[in-house]
């Protein structure tokens, strides 16, 4: 370094007393706003829309328009998704899937009954903005079937069940390229995926929208992964989830006959049987009338919904298997649900705080005791339980995802959880340039079907 002095001239002076004024000011303006901050977070509370955000304050969140919304964790900010829907003739066999071995069952025929949420799915997704063309640019991809219609109606039987699914999955190269992880399936009904025998080999992997969380009271394994699958409301009767006026309008509490019902077979379950007995002792608190499909005493569409809102409480005990159809029905005739069933598992939990809008009682306790607790809860408060089921049984409505709250809506949202950026299998490999290839190093471009399946 220099001995000699250093030399500043007048504009040299003049900047340094300008910097250290700046340096002084910023010093000053930062303890300042750090200051009239804390005053000011101190005097107001947090405005209602960072509580519908961050706090459940009542039974699910909403925006300022009244609409569900769904966590930004793990979900994102908004929807953005695209899935391919695989059309039922390019691969032959899945015509066989949707209308049986000689096509002469109809879509209109599968709409009906709890089973109907199968052919609802698929039609609403072929109309969804979500919906796209092109294979190359999906997130993912829908294999529509009717299996639970088509089995029930004799258009297939088990063994043509599985073979047909086996040859359907042999022709899907990006079913190959992800080991089936980007690719969904809806089984309806109780028994779940189960409908495919050779479920645990083919599609353990994928994406299964299913109502029934457990089947091992009669198989050894549950088709149902928490973490990998989705719970889908059952379908109700469209003449109840309408807009406007319902085959059946709710009764005032005051107006209602009986405490509490079980309307449903007793199937030899022993919940059920239970219920039944209890209703001998106390036939003036429960009423379960033994459900005939034929003949003088079958319930009517219009009877059924009568009955089931004749009661304050509507008894959902386990059948065959875990869920119950009863549970969503509830909702629509304004009678609080009562689940009897200790392994079900329940749609939108992320969402949905079950314990505002329904009771869940241990199915070892049936009994007076039951009776006893229903009887204690005043009106009042099964009004209000009533009132809060009112907000989210949207939700089990099978309306277009276009809707701010629909049973697509919602599961949209749960697909979007799923979707993966990068996909791979034991069967998929990649090259230093980024290419796909399979075991013989053969590009997925040039994938050709039959493929091997694990």
């Amino acid at each position: 370094m220099s001995s000699k002095p250093r030399i500043f001239s007048a504009h040299s002076h003049t900047a340094l007393l300008c910097t250290r004024t700046h340096q002084i000011a910023a010093l000053i303006l930062v303890t300042a706003t750090f200051f009239f901050t804390r005053l000011f977070d101190q005097s107001f509370p947090p405005s209602p829309c960072y509580l519908d955000r961050h706090l459940n304050l009542h039974v699910a969140k909403t925006n300022d328009a009244g609409h569900l919304l769904w966590p930004d964790r793990g979900y994102g900010s908004h929807l953005s998704l695209k899935i391919y829907v695989y059309d039922d003739n390019e691969i032959d066999g899945l015509k066989d899937l949707l209308y049986g071995r000689d096509g002469s069952i109809s879509s209109n025929a599968c709409l009906k009954g709890q089973w109907g949420s199968q052919v609802k799915i698929h039609r609403l997704l072929l109309e969804s903005r979500f919906r796209t063309r092109k294979k190359e640019e999906a997130d993912l991809f829908f294999v529509p079937a009717y299996v639970k219609c088509v089995r029930m109606l004799g258009g297939l039987n088990d063994k043509e069940i599985n073979q047909t699914y086996v040859k359907v999955l042999s022709q899907m190269p990006y079913f190959r390229r992800s080991g089936g992880r980007d690719h969904i399936f809806v089984f309806p009904s109780g028994a779940g995926a189960h409908l495919f025998r050779s479920w645990s080999t083919y599609i353990n992997r994928s994406i299964i929208l299913t109502p029934e969380g457990d089947r091992t009271d009669k198989k050894d394994t549950s088709a149902f992964n928490t973490w990998k699958d989705i719970i889908v409301p059952g379908n109700v009767d469209d003449g109840m989830t309408k807009t406007g006026a319902t085959v059946f309008q709710p009764l005032p509490l005051s107006k209602r006959k009986y405490l509490a019902n079980y309307l449903g077979r007793a199937q030899k379950k022993v919940g059920r049987l239970k219920l039944i007995e209890l209703a001998k002792q106390y036939p003036d608190k429960l009423e379960c009338p033994e459900l005939q499909f034929s003949g003088p005493n079958k319930l009517g569409r219009v009877e059924y919904f009568q009955h089931l809102g004749n009661s304050k409480f509507c008894l959902a005990p386990r059948g065959e298997s875990s869920w119950t159809l009863r549970f969503y029905e509830s909702f629509f005739v304004e009678c609080v649900p009562v689940i009897l069933s200790d392994q079900v598992e329940l749609p939108f939990q992320n969402v949905i705080d079950y314990t505002e809008i329904s009771i869940k009682w241990p199915s070892t306790s049936i009994g007076p005791e039951l009776l006893d607790y229903l009887a204690s809860i005043p009106d009042e408060v099964i009004e209000q339980i009533i009132g809060r089921g009112r907000q989210v049984r949207c939700l089990w409505v099978y309306a277009p995802d276009s809707e701010p709250c629909s049973t697509m809506r919602a599961l949209m949202w749960e697909l979007q959880r799923k979707v993966r950026q990068f996909h791979q299998s034991a069967e998929t490999f990649w090259l230093h340039n980024g290419s796909v290839v399979n075991r013989n190093l053969v590009e997925f471009a040039k994938w050709k079907p039959p493929m091997p399946l694990p």
